[in-house]
């Protein structure tokens, strides 16, 4: 008994933890596609691109996130 409400506790706490972080998510994956995009386009490498997207959509997101 105790393990299943420990279990149902850790599970809320997850889930609140993914919500509140849905825009640093979101900013990630976009800023990653996205500089991988331009990264191979100009020549850059794409690799790179989207290491520099990531960090940048992440940030945006972050705060996105908190002015919400």
């Amino acid at each position: 008994m105790k393990r299943s409400k420990m279990l149902a506790v850790a599970s809320m706490l997850f889930f609140g933890l993914m919500t509140s972080a849905c825009g640093t998510v979101t900013g990630a994956a976009v800023g990653a596609g996205a500089g991988a995009a331009i990264g191979a386009g100009t020549g850059y490498g794409a690799g790179k691109g989207a290491l520099i997207g990531t960090g940048v959509g992440a940030a945006a997101g972050a705060v996105y996130d908190i002015t919400k």
